[in-house]
């Protein structure tokens, strides 16, 4: 595609002045959080940020994007509790949106285009917003098994979204005082925002590749140790519809490591794994700017 034509492509992109001040205002908090620490704070927020973390990882991505293995009923509730708290949208959207990025990975449909610079796809492409591609009828196309799931569309919803997070607020604060609420809501939010984005930026531009695939996706090991395992994004590209992100011994996967252990209680089945020696040893390299290297070749 053109610059011409990309750059028209985005004109239907308008900046969202609410989610710009609610960002602008978690920031804010999780800095006054960070100045008013507290032991039992932090140990909330460690709690917190697994159970958002896990809630992307697990449930948004693995279970509902990808249907990775299955899981009965009750865990599929609590996965799409923990990422709703995450408060990175509701889960028909956010399944939606990461199969169009699979769909158009680092082309201008992709909604957090890594081919458009790191801070676009990093935190940009939150403050925008395009309407039309957000319509319910535009988004069910790619996540058409959640929008006839009941349950899951009585919990997509923003309202029911925010009511939560409200009463995690109100809950943390009755029990621990502020200083928790601060850290088990705010600095965790924004942790895991972060770790979750650098998804979209680090591992599209520095890292990595098991797999020679066309997109931008790298292995970065630091963005895996943030958000369990995802930052072995070229592994994820490559085999989107397995379990397990890692391949080496060295690819620490931990939300794979939960997806065994549901496996063994008998919780977890029908998980899909990837091709026996599926990746291509000689593709690895060292770690080079491969964001940078493969857009200056377009």
């Amino acid at each position: 595609m053109s610059a011409q034509n990309r750059s028209l492509s985005h004109k239907v992109e308008k900046l969202d002045p609410v989610r710009v001040t609610f960002l602008a205002i978690a920031h804010v908090l999780a800095v006054v959080g960070l100045f008013n620490f507290t032991w039992n704070a932090f140990y909330a927020f460690l709690v917190m940020y697994a159970v958002t973390g896990l809630g992307i990882t697990f449930g948004y991505h693995r279970l509902f994007t990808h249907r990775s293995f299955k899981v009965p009923k009750f865990i599929e509730t609590l996965a799409a509790l923990g990422g709703t708290l995450a408060m990175q949208g509701n889960v028909f959207r956010w399944v939606a949106h990461h199969r169009m990025h699979h769909a158009y990975s680092d082309k201008a449909r992709d909604p957090h285009d890594a081919s458009r610079g790191f801070w676009y796809s990093h935190i940009l492409w939150v403050c925008y917003v395009d309407r039309q591609r957000d319509k319910v009828e535009n988004l069910r196309p790619f996540a058409r098994d959640i929008f006839a799931d009941k349950t899951l569309m009585r919990m997509s919803s923003d309202t029911f979204m925010v009511a939560i997070q409200i009463m995690l607020l109100i809950g943390l604060w009755a029990i621990g005082g502020w200083q928790v609420m601060l850290w088990g809501v705010w600095v965790r939010m924004v942790a895991v925002y972060h770790a979750t984005w650098f998804v979209n930026s680090a591992a599209h531009k520095w890292g990595y590749r098991n797999y020679r695939d066309a997109d931008l996706a790298t292995n970065c090991w630091w963005v895996s140790l943030l958000t369990f395992g995802e930052g072995w994004h070229n592994n994820h590209h490559a085999h989107s519809q397995v379990a397990p992100a890692g391949r080496q011994w060295w690819e620490l996967d931990t939300t794979w490591q939960l997806i065994k252990l549901l496996r063994v209680l008998g919780l977890a089945t029908d998980i899909k794994l990837p091709p026996a020696l599926a990746f291509d040893p000689n593709a690895i390299t060292a770690p080079i700017d491969y964001g940078r290297k493969l857009v200056n070749e377009r």
